[in-house]
């Protein structure tokens, strides 16, 4: 009978300290989902190209699939527990969110946000969350003024109170792409960049120590100069406890930093372009959740999430991610990004 009670106690522990362990990780992460459509004509975007009648026949079967193949993925992330913050891009409104959850993840507990936004397409930006560890507070919808009347995604922020009390400013962009060319399109991504950092701005005025998550797929890399200059995310490699202990003395409280550089540094891409791997999606961050006392970064937890079944196996794009389509070709796929993680350590 000792024996009986003995193995239930050690049970009982391991399983409350597995439990402990996990509230203390915080799991953050963008995904572009890859054109997230609807199979209805919405006379007011521009979304023949996903429609039944359409050349890429967009139909509720294959739709079905998407959110199959969506919910995989996500689910795989975080050691099988899904993220606790979900970032992504490219769909075309919340219901297509709402709808994701209710049929794949009903049993995760996470609510999602995404506002209309001005782009011709239609598609937007949003956020999925777990409603047990966090209450949403706030939205904040930030309009991108380009030249020529020209509209393109909302950058969407949301203000996310956790079950401790500690506040998060969290923005999920998509930035204006690079199909005018790199250098012609580059001052619509500056004009981006420039939007969100003055509203980055406003926050660290009323909060020097605020904690801010900015992450999307941005259409331009860590050293570019809308994300290194404009944004100013500064590059850190978090493996060297001297520099920590630099960023940690530097009185300068309203500065970003950009998870994705190290990876980056190191020829790792979220997009393959040709035969070039791009770091367009990635995560940055306040100085508070690097050198804060109750929550930060966990040193070399960015990655570029890629799950074997979501790997293209053979061929030409061998290595890349597995997408919905090949231009007009129907592929069944899941996205032509790999999502991007990382974690944080709340005390």
């Amino acid at each position: 009978m000792k024996k009986i009670f003995l193995v239930i106690f050690l049970f009982f522990t391991t399983f409350n300290c597995a439990q402990n362990s996990d509230d203390k990780i915080l799991t953050v992460a963008f995904w572009n989902l890859e054109n997230l459509f609807d199979t209805i004509d919405d006379p007011n975007k521009n979304d023949n190209e996903f429609l039944p009648e359409s050349t890429k026949q967009w139909n509720e079967e294959r739709l079905e699939r998407k959110f199959y193949n969506l919910s995989r993925v996500i689910r795989s992330m975080n050691g099988g527990n899904g993220p606790d913050i979900l970032g992504i891009c490219e769909v075309e409104h919340k219901y297509l969110l709402d709808s994701l959850i209710a049929k794949h993840l009903f049993d995760k507990n996470y609510l999602a946000e995404s506002p209309d936004a001005p782009d011709e397409r239609g598609i937007q930006t949003g956020i999925i969350f777990n409603s047990n560890k966090f209450k949403l507070i706030d939205v904040y919808k930030d309009t991108v003024k380009l030249d020529q009347n020209i509209s393109t995604r909302l950058i969407l922020g949301v203000k996310l109170v956790s079950n401790n009390n500690d506040t998060f400013h969290v923005f999920i962009n998509h930035w204006p792409s690079r199909r005018a060319g790199e250098n012609e399109s580059e001052i619509r991504r500056i004009k981006a960049a420039n939007t969100l950092r003055q509203r980055v701005d406003d926050i660290f005025q009323n909060n020097p120590y605020a904690k801010i998550i900015i992450m999307g797929d941005f259409n331009d890399e860590p050293t570019n100069n809308s994300i290194l200059n404009t944004l100013k995310a500064k590059p850190i490699i978090c493996d060297s406890a001297e520099m920590l202990n630099e960023i940690k003395i530097d009185q300068d409280q309203g500065e970003l930093f950009n998870l994705a550089y190290k990876a980056y540094s190191e020829g790792e891409g979220s997009y393959k372009y040709q035969d070039d791997w791009n770091m367009l999606d990635q995560i940055i961050v306040s100085k508070e959740l690097i050198t804060g006392e109750k929550i930060k970064y966990q040193c070399n937890s960015f990655q570029v999430f890629k799950p074997e079944f979501m790997i293209t196996k053979s061929g030409k794009f061998q290595g890349t991610p597995f997408p919905t389509y090949g231009g007009n070709r129907y592929l069944g796929g899941y996205s032509d990004h790999f999502p991007v993680m990382a974690k944080f350590i709340m005390e």
